[in-house]
């Protein structure tokens, strides 16, 4: 299986292929778009700035490819917020894979957050074998409200997604390659896709 990790200079991408070694498989790091379009999986990582981050992919050309990928796409943290249409983080226009504005918490609570949350009211293979109110890793100002595409919800000052899909592309909020042996079984199951 070739599983490729987008590589356009705003990924936490070690602890991405650490996580990927420990369930038994290799990831090439690539921006080129043959390597993107012929992988199997492809993890669309993401830590920084929306507005600098969409640049990258804009200057590669990824803006253009990322959308038309016909195979399983796992946006992480702002991965998946750069798939949504639109992000209030420095006014950014994203991919449009998911349709939501990403927006920022309110000053009620601390920014960013960061910590362990409970995952509720799952809805996708992503899943399988997860167990309602799960703890997952996050460390994030913004976040995608809840929508047609949720499929996992998480509370801070609101509940919101912290998992999205539509058709062959996922999103989670939360870091999986983070989130101890939950996590590793959420990415075992998109690599089992």
């Amino acid at each position: 299986m070739k599983i490729v990790i987008i590589n356009y200079g705003a990924g936490n991408i070690q602890s991405i292929k650490f996580a990927i070694k420990r369930l038994g498989h290799d990831a090439i790091l690539s921006h080129e778009p043959t390597e993107i379009e012929t992988a199997d999986k492809l993890i669309f990582p993401g830590v920084g700035e929306a507005s600098s981050a969409m640049k990258k992919l804009r200057d590669s050309g990824l803006d253009k490819i990322i959308p038309h990928l016909k195979q399983p796409v796992l946006g992480i943290c702002l991965g998946m917020q750069l798939m949504c249409k639109f992000s209030e983080e420095g006014n950014t226009e994203g991919l449009g894979i998911f349709d939501v504005t990403v927006q920022k918490f309110s000053k009620k609570v601390k920014v960013p957050q960061i910590g362990w949350n409970q995952i509720t009211n799952l809805k996708s293979k992503l899943f399988n074998q997860i167990a309602e109110k799960e703890h997952i890793y996050l460390v994030h100002s913004y976040f995608a409200p809840v929508c047609k595409e949720t499929i996992a919800k998480s509370v801070y000052d609101v509940e919101f997604s912290a998992a999205l899909q539509h058709n062959n592309f996922y999103g989670t909020q939360f870091h999986p390659e983070k989130s101890s042996a939950v996590g590793e079984l959420i990415l075992k199951n998109f690599l089992d896709m």
